[in-house]
């Protein structure tokens, strides 16, 4: 038998609880209940389709640049880590609205979130195609000029979209703040 060590002067007792998280996502809990949520709606929205456009041209101007000799250009090391930097965080996003997470931390003010990823990005992504595309050069390799000329035309396409989700992001911001 073990004895527990006198208690110090000015201790307080400490209790612990014990919960078990994984219960909620077991086939015993029944069919119906699911600890996420999904949101089959939200890629019908104006902000969702445009999300789901900024994932697709994104992911298109990052690996036509990347299956370039890009690295010995510093503009478009930029340009790879606006596209990439910003996708990834565009789908990170995506995740949290489809699963609508954002509903569980209420904490966090997302449409002020929202404005701020959707502004900078939109800002941050104007700049880069514009660095994307007076960066183009038709030099020997035909290849690296196609990949280049690609891939700015669609970073732009990136841009509108991200000016787009911006808006709405404004829009959602003015009505909650109003309020």
């Amino acid at each position: 038998m073990e004895h527990a060590p006198p208690p110090r002067s000015g201790a307080r007792p400490v209790t612990t609880t014990r919960s078990s998280f994984t219960a909620g996502f077991s086939p015993a809990a029944g069919a119906g209940s699911s600890l996420l949520a999904y949101d089959r709606e939200f890629l019908r929205t104006a902000p969702g389709g445009l999300m789901l456009a900024e994932i697709v041209l994104g992911l298109l101007v990052w690996t036509l640049i990347a299956g370039t000799e890009y690295f010995l250009y510093p503009a478009f090391g930029w340009v790879m880590f606006v596209a990439v930097f910003y996708w990834v965080l565009t789908v990170f996003f995506l995740i949290i609205y489809m699963t609508m997470t954002y509903t569980r931390i209420p904490q966090v003010p997302w449409t002020t979130v929202g404005l701020c990823f959707n502004g900078s990005a939109f800002v941050l992504y104007l700049i880069a195609a514009i660095v994307d595309a007076s960066s183009v050069t038709n030099e020997l390799n035909s290849h690296n000029y196609n990949s280049w000329a690609a891939s700015s035309f669609f970073a732009f396409l990136v841009t509108f979209c991200y000016a787009g989700n911006a808006y709405f992001s404004f829009i959602s911001w003015r009505s909650r703040t109003s309020q």
